[in-house]
């Protein structure tokens, strides 16, 4: 019988280690005859195993860490990864990503530099003749690199004219298509290098007003005539998206058929569902309630709130993935004031006094009622931005409820009032009282009137919005209030209910203007009127589902349609 070390078997020239062959240790010997099958077996099945659990590809240091002499460069290495894990799609798009790779690292041409920095180092004290036989390789690779890039570069310029095709959301015309390849031209005749080539000619397509601007063709005379697919294709994107149209919506457009209403209602909808649906709760709903650029808000006083700033951006993002669940999900329009729901992680939990919640990822928590809240009235976002920076300001929410969440239309306050007082203390007036004496100026009265009150039911939350209970010189929060029709309300509960019956119909005609205005990139006009009125009814008629107003739009003349040339705007 012989003695067979099987995991430190001679591997001939099968080096696994960059400096020689190391064996691998085993403290078991396997004891088998010579040329036994049993040899045999155990052998492959050793091979088996390294092919399961290869070693290691090790590197001892052939010189030290230097910034003249060291370059790290891109190894590849998984060929078992990719043969045990891959199948055949994945392992080719593994190898596409890899040929990207080394493509945009020019790393064949940084390679020859590293080579001879190596050679030279060699040279120096030890025999180089471990790497002359790298050296041919080397340059091989480096020269047929330099030859795709050359054979690759009229790709490059396709690539660019595609780009402009989506840049400018058509095809480019066969005038633009010759001027930009005429430029290209121009540019490589003045010796430019082919990449700074196509930089400039990115930058002509990004500096177009084609790009720049969303035009539109009107049609003939006064009447309004119907937007073609492209521009009909456009116009839905940056309605929902705040983007350019996908590939989906471009090739409907191309072969004509968007313009079919159950073609448009289906896009309407997967839009909806798509995850870039949150630059509408970002772009429109947030700026509907006037929280757009919160997270960079730096106007609140860090003596009395020092946990505002690392707070701020929480805020914010609330407020988007509250808008965009109510809208990528078919909710109800009146969860924005009835909500018993929000998206919370540890740091905005702790905000809110809320427990049980850890970590920085965000999750849907429900029953906020219960806890005070509830809807965008209870959100920190809202009631943070209409404060001040050192104290509560029942003025500015009462003006957001007023203004914002119920259309009405406040003068601007006559501008030789004096100021209410930046802070509160112990020595000074509550915030409310401050506000009622500020509001009983004749002047001034017929105003606050209005909103006060509004803001009075937000008083039991400060102005970070915290829930408290007491002011910062702890003295107790009132939350009663009579509005001006009479109404007598309590808290933040009391404020909705309000907004929710008696308010009902003023809230969704506010909700249903500033939904179209974004749509339509401009003021609501009267012929609008009756739309407004369509889009009231079919919430109606479909249980308030936001998506139902947007479909309204969506199909209705006015997203449709384009005025004439010679129409004139409506008062």
């Amino acid at each position: 019988s012989g003695l067979v070390t099987g995991v430190a078997k001679e591997q001939g020239d099968k080096s696994t280690w960059s400096d020689g062959e190391r064996p691998v240790v085993s403290d078991s010997p396997i004891l088998v005859n010579d040329d036994s099958a049993a040899r045999k077996r155990i052998e492959a099945a050793l091979e088996d195993f390294r092919q399961l659990f290869p070693a290691a590809l090790c590197y001892t240091k052939i010189v030290p860490v230097d910034e003249v002499v060291t370059l790290t460069l891109y190894y590849r290495e998984d060929d078992h990864l990719r043969r045990l894990m891959l199948d055949d799609a994945q392992a080719a798009a593994l190898d596409q990503l890899w040929a990207e790779l080394h493509y945009v690292s020019l790393d064949a041409f940084k390679l020859v530099d590293a080579f001879e920095q190596l050679w030279q180092f060699a040279t120096q004290d030890a025999d180089p003749s471990a790497f002359t036989p790298m050296r041919e390789p080397i340059k091989q690779r480096a020269e047929e690199f330099k030859k795709l890039l050359v054979d690759t570069q009229p790709k490059h310029l396709d690539a660019v004219l595609e780009f402009a095709n989506r840049a400018y959301r058509r095809s480019l015309t066969a005038t633009e298509t010759v001027e930009m390849r005429g430029l290209y031209a121009k540019l490589r005749e003045q010796e430019l290098p082919h990449e700074a080539a196509i930089r400039l000619l990115i930058a002509r397509v990004l500096a177009s007003p084609t790009f720049l601007y969303r035009s539109e063709t009107p049609g003939e005379g006064a009447k309004p005539a119907p937007l073609n697919d492209r521009e009909l294709a456009s116009r839905l994107s940056y309605f929902l998206w705040s983007s350019q149209p996908d590939a989906e919506l471009r090739d409907l457009a191309a072969n004509g058929k968007l313009r079919d209403p159950a073609v448009l209602t289906a896009q309407t909808h997967r839009m909806l569902k798509d995850d870039r649906v949150r630059r509408l709760a970002t772009e429109f709903a947030c700026s509907w309630v006037h929280v757009n650029g919160l997270d960079t808000l730096d106007e609140k006083s860090e003596t009395h709130f020092p946990s505002f700033t690392a707070l701020r951006g929480p805020m914010y993002e609330e407020t988007i993935l509250f808008f965009t669940d109510l809208f990528q999900h078919q909710r109800s329009l009146w969860n924005v004031l009835d909500a018993d729901y929000t998206f919370l992680n540890e740091a905005l939990a702790g905000h809110y006094g809320i427990p049980g919640i850890s970590g920085e990822q965000w999750r849907r928590v429900e029953g906020m009622k219960a806890l005070g809240r509830g809807g965008i009235l209870g959100l920190a976002s809202t009631l943070a931005k209409q404060s001040g920076a050192s104290r509560t300001s029942p003025i500015l929410r009462g003006n957001w409820v007023a203004e914002v969440l119920l259309g009405d239309k406040l003068p601007r306050p006559p501008k030789d009032v004096p100021r209410l007082p930046e802070e509160e203390g112990a020595d000074t007036l509550t915030v409310r009282q401050m506000t009622e004496k500020h509001s009983s100026d004749e002047r001034c009265a017929h105003c606050h009137v209005r909103i006060d009150a509004f803001g009075y039911s937000l008083e039991g939350f400060d102005a970070i919005g915290r829930s408290r209970t007491q002011d910062l010189a702890n003295r107790p929060i009132d939350t009663a209030a009579k509005l001006q029709d009479g109404t007598e309300i309590q808290g933040l509960e009391g404020l909705r209910n309000y907004l929710l019956t008696t308010r009902r119909e003023t809230f969704l005609r506010q909700f249903s203007r500033k939904l179209l205005g974004y749509a339509l990139g401009r003021s609501v006009q009267l012929s609008d009127e009756p739309l407004l009125t369509e889009m009231r009814r079919e919430l109606a008629a479909h249980d308030f589902q936001v998506d139902t107003a947007i479909r309204t739009i969506v199909l209705s003349r006015q997203f449709q349609d384009i005025r004439g040339a010679e129409s004139t705007n409506e008062e």
